[in-house]
């Protein structure tokens, strides 16, 4: 008899996307380019489960995300029942709706800190980035956030359109009284897969941007905490998903479906478990949803006889699906892999003109229904 497979570490984070609804439209949107609906968001007393049931099997940590979370009336009630559970609380967000006795309700509640997205520093560069005019919002944002003396994050999706601007963006995260700047590569899934032809830098701007970091990380040593991370496609890296598939911490969609990572909506389908017909230890424990590619059985060489396979557990799940159709391939992003030369061919057409001179339109994300 085969002896059963042992049973997995339980996580301590979770993504709790609270909703598809966003003010913006930005090009770069990870969400599912099938967006839930209002209508099929979980309630706040749904909510509250969850968190309970997170905190049972060891979460200590969660990102209130969407869409935006600030869209939930009812989001001090969650951020309450996060607190009550015992669980860190940080909101991310756009800044759009966030007013001081907002923000002071939320504190009150529990909220732990804030990350707030930034597209550009230039307002202009910003809002054709995000199909909407938000800049301002965003300022006034990070300086009620900063009055109250919670940590603040900045998080800017680099691209394309804004690589070349990385010393503006540092600069605004010093200006607006950051503790920390996270310069985050675009993941090309949902929106972004869909806009990857716009937003997809070639590795000269790559490398421009990656020196500039460096620099700023020696000026900046005990003032403000300036993170990278690397753009899998450039590089010809695979990044270590999720610290691996089903290991360390869970997502949980506005309509209440468990993923291992926040894109595998595309990958698993209908065969997302969800916390309406689960509880969120089976999910973890003993759904194949969240067994499939854990540990290193599923995988196939060039992994399998790798020895980075400890390291990157074979790359993006999700990517691999989005690229080749086989979950189970190894990441196309990593330069080992038999279909790398497609992600280098799509990075060597990056530095390539248009033939009008003309950069490809953004088909930006729509609204939630």
């Amino acid at each position: 008899m085969k002896d059963p497979a042992p049973a997995p570490d339980p996580p301590w984070a979770l993504l709790a996307e609270l909703t598809h609804g966003c003010p913006l439209r930005c090009a770069y949107c990870s969400n599912p380019t099938e967006l839930t609906s209002v209508a099929g968001e979980l309630s706040a007393a749904e909510w509250a489960d969850v968190l309970d049931q997170a905190a049972a099997l060891g979460v200590v940590q969660t990102h209130l995300s969407g869409g935006e979370p600030l869209l939930r009336r009812d989001l001090a009630e969650i951020v309450a029942a996060a607190d009550s559970a015992g669980i860190y609380t940080q909101l991310v967000t756009s800044g759009v709706g966030l007013h001081r006795e907002r923000l002071g309700r939320l504190i009150d509640a529990g909220l732990r800190s804030v990350q707030l997205s930034v597209q550009h520093a230039d307002p202009e560069a910003a809002a054709r980035i995000a199909g909407a005019r938000a800049f301002t919002a965003k300022e006034r944002a990070a300086r009620l956030v900063r009055s109250t003396g919670l940590p603040l994050g900045l998080n800017a999706v680099l691209h394309r359109a804004n690589l070349d601007a990385l010393d503006a963006l540092v600069e605004l995260g010093l200006a607006w009284g950051a503790d920390r700047v996270e310069l985050a590569n675009t993941q090309f899934y949902g929106w972004a897969l869909r806009n990857r032809d716009a937003l997809l830098p070639d590795r000269a701007q790559v490398a421009r941007a990656r020196e500039r970091v460096e620099r700023w990380r020696e000026r900046l040593t005990g003032r403000m905490e300036l993170v990278w991370v690397a753009p899998d496609y450039v590089d010809g890296v695979a990044k270590p998903c999720m610290g691996g598939w089903g290991a360390v911490s869970l997502t949980v969609t506005p309509d209440g479906a468990v993923l291992p990572c926040p894109a595998a909506a595309g990958l698993l389908g209908p065969d997302a478990p969800n916390v309406r017909e689960h509880r969120l230890g089976w999910i973890w424990r003993e759904s194949d949803a969240f067994g499939r590619y854990r540990g290193e059985t599923w995988m196939s060489d060039p992994c399998r006889g790798c020895e980075l396979r400890t390291a990157d557990f074979g790359g993006c799940r999700c990517q691999a699906y989005a690229l080749t159709g086989d979950a189970a391939r190894t990441d196309p992003a990593c330069h080992r892999s038999p279909d790398h030369g497609m992600i280098r061919a799509l990075v060597d057409g990056a530095a390539r003109p248009q033939a009008d001179g003309k950069q490809p339109a953004y088909a930006y994300r729509t609204h939630a229904p």
